[in-house]
């Protein structure tokens, strides 16, 4: 599978700037790393070259970024959370493509991975990718040296092993998949796309975001964390409704999960290996999305 020139230059530019996330950006004042912006801007010229964003898309992210930036600097409570609860709602408004501006392509139609699952789609969400890119570089501390990342992977495993047997186990007794190993030509380019736009946006919001900042407002309280933990990881189950009871029910059991990686390290990365360890065996080794009924 190959798609066209101009979505593979601007997809591939936001899949750069994701990494770019990554990268510190000397001279800037704090420990804030600034990389992504002048990749984000990239993306955005190139969308508008090859047709996938029109003038309104970068009016859109100008103004979500500053709505995000502001959320993060107001010192005073009574500006702080109303511009956080607005940043939270302009991003799922991003992820359900609410905003004009956004033309998002079609990869491919109809495609069966097993015999026994219903048609997919493969889709690429230009509108979703720069939700999650604003929020991580605005809101998230990435790490920044082989020693945290060491440090994270010895705090996590464990938590990736549970989700794994847990969801998948739960998943499969239920009837809701089974294992089915499969490399397909989608695979390389369905994962890729995960890990990057889809886990990335995914945790910088219910992680980075939500969980982060309810377990510090209720920090006082008994039980906050636990709390924030259960709220965050119903509110991703719901965002994932449209698949059924079922499938809600998975997404919060494997939002728990996400959580507990992300609390458990106190990393966000935590959070997406878990996040994409479960999708990468979800989709290599079983039924996907679903097995019909």
């Amino acid at each position: 599978m190959t798609p066209a020139p101009n979505i593979l230059l601007t997809f591939g530019l936001l899949a750069l700037t994701v990494l770019l996330l990554w990268v510190p950006a000397p001279g800037i004042r704090g420990r804030r790393d600034w990389a992504w912006c002048p990749g984000l801007a990239l993306a955005c010229v190139a969308g508008l070259a090859g047709g996938l964003l029109d003038w309104r898309a970068p009016l859109w992210i100008l103004a979500y970024a500053a709505l995000a930036i502001g959320a993060r600097e107001a010192d005073r409570a009574w500006v702080k959370v109303p511009l956080l609860i607005l940043t939270g709602v302009a991003a799922f408004l991003f992820a359900l493509h609410r905003f004009p501006g956004f033309h998002n392509p079609v990869l491919a139609e109809g495609i069966r991975f097993s015999a026994d699952t219903p048609p997919f789609s493969l889709r690429a969400s230009a509108d979703t990718a720069v939700a999650g890119i604003v929020l991580m570089g605005v809101f998230c501390e990435r790490m920044s040296s082989l020693a945290d990342w060491r440090a994270m992977l010895r705090r996590v495993w464990p938590v990736v092993l549970s989700t794994l047997v847990v969801v998948l186990g739960l998943g499969w007794a239920l009837g809701y998949v089974r294992p089915d190993w499969k490399w397909t030509p989608y695979s390389a380019w369905f994962l890729a796309a995960n890990l990057l736009f889809t886990c990335v946006t995914e945790e910088a919001f219910f992680r980075g975001l939500m969980l982060e900042r309810l377990a510090r407002g209720m920090a006082r309280w008994r039980g906050g964390a636990l709390f924030a933990t259960v709220l965050s990881s119903l509110l991703f189950g719901l965002a994932h409704a449209r698949g059924g009871p079922l499938l809600v029910a998975l997404a919060t059991l494997a939002g728990i999960h996400y959580a507990a990686a992300y609390l458990r390290s106190r990393r966000i990365e935590g959070a997406i290996l878990t996040h994409f360890a479960l999708n990468a065996v979800h989709f290599v080794a079983f039924s996907y999305p679903n097995l019909t009924h």
